[in-house]
């Protein structure tokens, strides 16, 4: 009896370690849910970017300095110039051949955007039509030489290479001179590439959808003009005795001293030479100057308003035809936005900020932006606004628009909306505006059809939402919901700050935005900008001593709930995101002495949240 009991027991020892050998087996291949908190995988940091998110010891970039005169036809309708460009080879390699952007040549009929005849871009009211509309007017280049000899580029559409006869050495430099022509088209169509550490030549063609990534360097620009126009550029005017009359020149230099708009060309005086211009007859040449710059444009026309006042030393300008009566204003509006940016986020670097009244839908260049004229004053300063927000991305912090729009309309979208809440403050619009992004969600957050903010843009069906929209959304979301506004704002000024004047990739802005924040955020940036994501915070159920919270979506985000007790008190309760720590449920432990009645998840609305039929539980 002894030994048959010794054998059961001997038996179920034997079961039991049977069992656990298979309970073990199942767990090991049972597939596991990844953490939501786990890390991204990132480049890793090296001597040139380091894990702080910062430009490292070795830091480089390439440079590019053009010296350009050009002369604009009107009667043909051409613009032919001759330029010398003088390129800095700060890698640590040699480079055998350079690639160069012709991107005048998206209006060829050879050009992929003319090839593809893909529908334009709609942004809401807005469309941005990359055809061309039918204009044929590529660049000509007549000459491309290094000193007396000639080179045979080779172009692809909007790129171009250029085969060196010998190699340009690191720290090296090289002079290259090109002549070119090509026709002006009657609307806007929509420069050296930039060479890197993270993917060398950054070549991607311009076909519309994804702008522009260029090196910094200086401009010399001599711009010679029918004597009737006026023009307006990047850079400083470095010849304003020669092109402008002696009435001109007074009112700019009190414009320099003058918070509010003075007239430099009055509404009687546009479109009359014989008042404003030195000359009637004939041409002037206009010339200009700017350093840390990655573009340059102008503007010219012979019936122009001009408006001018300055702030902190700059000089803010505003042109525009005299039936444009909205843009009265738009002095103020310009002044204002660059006022707020500076004070905000990061003092304005250039001596002059300008914008024209023009036939397209808004574009941006170093200190000159293109605006349209709007029907209702809240579209004219928003477009102004966003044009000039764009002269801190990517005009200062230089990212890469071409793959990474989010970094750059994004960003700007996510300031110009409190520039936009300052401006019309008190007003309905202007106390609304900032949730505007979070109002548009439901309509281009559509499961199944929705892209990730990673995405290239040229393969993006609603660039609307996931380059403007979305990012502005998820900036607005880290401030007020993850960081507080205080701590954002430190980390976002800091990466401002850290790549003033380079070229910081994805790895970089999320390593120093955790960096300088304090907060592990990877969590964050796989769900905004990596996925789809969906969040959907839920009540479970309210206990006698707890309440249980579920995350049902895939994203993640921290938890702000209204309590109120059976005693008729309430209590806001905000809960950080690590209460997601052990996984997508949570038990809240109520204070002794309380019972509750009623628990509201995200009481203010303020998060994303696609089933709020879940988030309202009474006991």
């Amino acid at each position: 009896m002894a030994r048959a009991l010794l054998s059961l027991m001997v038996l179920s020892a034997a079961f039991m370690g049977s069992a656990a050998a298979q309970a073990r087996a199942d767990r090991d291949t049972t597939p596991v849910t990844p953490s939501v908190f786990r890390s991204l995988e990132l480049p890793a940091p090296n001597a040139y970017r380091t894990g702080s998110g910062r430009p490292g010891p070795r830091y480089w970039q390439q440079r590019a300095d053009y010296r350009i005169a050009a002369v604009l036809d009107t009667v043909r309708k051409q613009i032919q110039g001759r330029e010398t460009i003088h390129y800095t080879n700060n890698s640590p390699g040699s480079l055998t051949y350079l690639w160069m952007f012709v991107e005048q040549n998206i209006c060829t009929p050879t050009s992929v955007t003319e090839q593809l005849d893909q529908p334009p871009l709609v942004f809401l009211g807005s469309t941005f039509d990359f055809s061309c509309k039918g204009f044929d007017g590529g660049v000509t280049l007549e000459r491309v030489s290094i000193g007396e000899r000639a080179l045979r580029p080779t172009v692809y559409g909007t790129t171009m290479r250029l085969d060196l006869p010998r190699p340009v050495p690191a720290g090296g430099t090289v002079d290259l001179q090109v002549a070119w022509h090509f026709p002006v088209p009657d609307y806007g169509a929509g420069r050296l590439a930039v060479y890197d550490d993270v993917r060398g030549w950054n070549h991607e063609p311009y076909i519309g959808a994804g702008e522009f990534y260029l090196e910094y360097g200086s401009f010399d620009v001599s711009l010679t003009v029918p004597a009737t126009y006026i023009v307006a550029a990047t850079g400083t005017l470095r010849n304003p005795e020669v092109v402008l009359t002696a009435a001109q020149r007074t009112r700019l230099a009190a414009a320099r001293r003058a918070a509010e708009p003075v007239a430099v060309i009055t509404a009687a005086e546009a479109g009359r030479p014989d008042q404003t211009r030195p000359s009637a007859t004939g041409q002037l040449t206009w010339r200009f100057t700017a350093d840390s710059v990655r573009d340059f444009a102008f503007a010219a026309g012979p019936q122009l308003r001009w408006d001018a006042s300055s702030y902190d030393g700059s000089l803010i300008q505003t042109l525009y035809r005299p039936k444009a009566k909205k843009w009265e204003e738009a002095n103020r509006m310009a002044r204002e936005a660059i006022k707020y940016f500076s004070e905000q986020w990061y003092h304005y670097p250039y001596p002059q900020a300008t914008t024209v009244e023009g036939p397209i839908e808004g574009m941006e260049y170093p200190m000159l932006t293109f605006v349209p004229d709007s029907p209702a004053r809240e579209d004219l300063q928003w477009v102004l606004s966003h044009e000039f927000g764009h002269e801190w991305f990517p005009m200062v912090v230089g990212s890469n628009e071409r793959l990474y729009p989010w970094m750059d309309e994004g960003f700007n979208t996510f300031i110009d909306l409190g520039g936009a809440a300052r401006y019309f403050a008190g007003t309905a619009y202007g106390d609304s505006i900032e949730v505007h992004p979070l109002h548009l969600y439901a309509d281009h957050a559509i499961a199944g059809q929705e892209q990730p903010l990673i995405d290239r843009p040229v393969e993006g069906k609603d660039l609307f939402w996931t380059a403007y929209q979305k990012p502005a959304l998820m900036m607005q979301t880290l401030r007020y919901e993850v960081l507080g506004k205080e701590r954002f704002d430190h980390a976002f000024r800091e990466y401002i700050r850290a790549w003033a004047y380079k070229h910081p990739t994805p790895a970089d802005f999320f390593r120093l935005m955790r960096d300088a924040s304090g907060m592990d955020l990877d969590w964050f940036w796989r769900d905004w900008i990596f996925t789809t994501h969906r969040l959907d915070q839920a009540v479970d159920s309210i206990g006698p001593e707890k309440v249980f919270l579920a995350n049902r979506g895939t994203m993640t985000l921290p938890l702000e709930m209204e309590v109120t007790y059976t005693d008729g008190s309430t209590e806001r309760v905000r809960l950080p995101v690590e209460m997601w720590n052990l996984g997508p449920q949570f038990a809240y432990r109520i204070r002794a002495g309380k019972s509750v009645r009623r628990v509201v998840v995200d009481p203010r609305k303020a998060l994303p949240d696609v089933d709020r039929s879940n988030n309202d539980r009474s006991r």
